[in-house]
């Protein structure tokens, strides 16, 4: 089995994905970007975001018209061992 294969196996590819491009972005990012990232729609990463959101591990700043993300210390913590874990497979 390829290693991406068994990844999916253990963890839903597009949320940890997004967890994972959080934590290591260089810039502002926001939920349209990230959709582009996971080639998503936008309308299913808003929901995945929402879910992350009350888990803890996602917050929202209102930026004028724009909402940038961040993780939170529970979420760079998660998406830390997920990243680990994807370059261990």
């Amino acid at each position: 089995m390829k290693p991406k294969k068994i990844f999916n196996v253990f963890f839903r590819e597009k949320p940890a994905m997004m967890l994972v491009i959080l934590l290591n972005k260089s810039n502002n990012i926001y939920a349209s970007n990230l959709a582009k990232a996971v080639d998503c729609t936008y309308s299913h990463v808003v929901k995945i975001l929402q879910e992350m959101q009350r888990a803890g591990l996602v917050s929202f700043e209102k930026q004028g018209r724009l909402k940038v993300l961040t993780l939170t210390k529970k979420g760079q913590e998660v998406a830390s061992n997920i990243n680990k874990i994807k370059n261990l497979l």
